[in-house]
């Protein structure tokens, strides 16, 4: 299978990675670094990060955006996380940025949020009238959730339980590593995507289908508690923005009546290669779940 676009583009200028250190920052950073591409790696800490130039950046601090942007010719854009309005901050950044010269934006978003949605479906809408040249990638849920520091895997590995308000409904779980490999082409790529891209995994699963892969695959018991809404919704307002949390809580409720029950191929008509299994990612991330 070919990969859309022309191929990698050769001679292109810095990339801005914002969320250098994040899921897909990081893994897209790495991979663009590995191809030889010029990084900036942006991050409120300015951490380095492997083979980029880091960049202190802070999307509620416009100070420290100016020199993040400083002779870069393209913008890889994580908008703020447990922001409900993202737009507020990021369209102003954006419309800068296009002012310095960047010519080419990909924006991440997720699956559940449409063009013209809440949050940063509010930044997708717009994008197309800021940039000739861009790309917004809407990623199923991260298989990650259940490998890192995310409140699933943290359940798993203290209770061996995952809770959630999504009863029996199916999710097209995605690696981040396909994420970043699809952002690195929709980045470097001669020919812009110009358009959104939905970003699955191979195969649509159920948290029950989840908790039995985790399960075969470690030797450890691991099961889906289902929580109403209201459950769930209460759970993570302990932990966060009580708006935020009822977000959440209310995407799990989507997931129970089919909204992400589905599987694409952008990722292997952009990379050209099949999309990795969760089964895979448990086996390779093993050490993680323990």
């Amino acid at each position: 299978m070919t990969a859309i676009g022309v191929g990698p583009g050769i001679g292109i200028g810095t990339t801005l990675v914002t969320g250098a250190t994040g899921t897909t920052g990081s893994r897209t950073a790495a991979r663009l670094t590995a191809a030889g591409h010029p990084v900036r790696a942006a991050g409120r800490k300015a951490a380095p990060v492997a083979g980029a130039e880091p960049v202190r950046f802070d999307w509620y601090d416009p100070g420290t955006h100016a020199a993040a942007l400083d002779g870069v010719d393209r913008v890889y854009v994580i908008p703020p996380v447990g922001d409900p309005d993202p737009a507020a901050v990021v369209l102003p950044f954006l419309r800068r940025a296009r002012a310095a010269g960047v010519r080419r934006a990909v924006l991440l978003s997720a699956s559940s949020i449409p063009e013209g949605g809440p949050a940063v479906g509010q930044v997708h809408r717009a994008l197309p009238g800021i940039f000739d040249e861009w790309a917004v990638l809407r990623p199923s849920w991260f298989m990650q959730n259940f490998t890192g520091d995310h409140l699933h895997a943290k359940s798993i590995r203290t209770k061996g339980l995952i809770r959630t308000a999504a009863g029996t409904g199916r999710v097209g779980f995605v690696d981040a590593d396909d994420i970043a490999a699809v952002a690195v082409h929709a980045l470097t790529d001669d020919r812009a995507p110009d358009t959104d891209l939905v970003l699955t995994g191979p195969q649509a699963l159920s948290y029950d289908d989840i908790a039995m892969v985790i399960t075969e695959v470690t030797g450890r018991p691991v099961a889906h508690r289902p929580l109403s809404y209201e459950e769930m919704r209460d759970r993570l307002a302990a932990q966060m923005p009580e708006e935020f949390a009822a977000m959440l809580a209310g995407m799990d409720r989507a997931i129970a009546e089919g909204a992400e029950d589905r599987v694409t191929d952008s990722v292997p008509r952009l990379t050209g290669r099949p999309a990795g299994s969760f089964r895979a990612l448990v086996e390779r991330e093993l050490r993680l779940l323990g």
